[in-house]
């Protein structure tokens, strides 16, 4: 348990970090001559919309993965932390080829706050976490209280760490190399899965 918890810390802490999400938002905002409170309102709304649709998905994983360990009696101890290595593998391996929510042309160039807004906020829906939702397949294995933590901690670090950022990076005072941060997710990620899988073997 102290494995998944630790895991999926690391990987909400990364996702709320990774400027794929929020960066856009400030972008528009400037674009669009916004407020820091009217970019913070937006920030606040695509985020919840994208903390949504990920744990609707991590819910789903969680049930499937109690269902697993009720009936397959080794897949807490075996199975489970092999999946998560190997999609940690699949991570490192694909790093450099990292894709995730980018704002697009199509969106820009909306006219009305409302419609920028609604297609900000369809997009972070459509744009679960994948990264995190191996381990509510594990914790489903463990306990419906642990899939609820995981899905607390989760929402509550992205969306809280996506407003901090924004509120520091909108008016410059925040200045990181987001792109370097952004080609190494992948690798982090990656890595965090592995370690969290070889740990579960030996930590429950």
């Amino acid at each position: 348990m102290f494995s998944i918890i630790t895991g999926s810390l690391i990987i909400s802490l990364l996702h709320a970090v990774i400027p794929n999400h929020w960066l856009p938002v400030i972008a528009i905002g400037r674009r669009e001559k916004w407020t820091l409170k009217e970019v913070l309102k937006v920030t606040l709304i695509g985020a919840l919309a994208h903390g949504v649709s990920t744990i609707l998905i991590g819910a789903i994983l969680g049930v499937i993965g109690l269902e697993l360990e009720e009936n397959i009696s080794y897949f807490t101890n075996i199975v489970a932390p092999i999946i998560l290595i190997a999609i940690g593998l699949i991570f490192i391996y694909r790093h450099h080829k990292h894709k995730h929510f980018h704002v697009d042309g199509s969106v820009q160039k909306k006219r009305t706050k409302k419609s920028i807004i609604i297609a900000l906020v369809i997009a972070m829906f459509l744009s679960p976490c994948m990264e995190i939702e191996a381990y509510f397949l594990l914790a489903g294995t463990q306990s419906h209280v642990l899939v609820v933590l995981i899905a607390l901690e989760y929402l509550f670090i992205t969306t809280t760490g996506m407003l901090l950022l924004v509120r520091y990076a909108y008016n410059g005072v925040l200045k990181l190399n987001w792109h370097s941060l952004e080609h190494n997710a992948g690798i982090i990620t990656g890595v965090t899965l592995v370690a969290t899988g070889i740990l579960t073997f030996f930590i429950k």
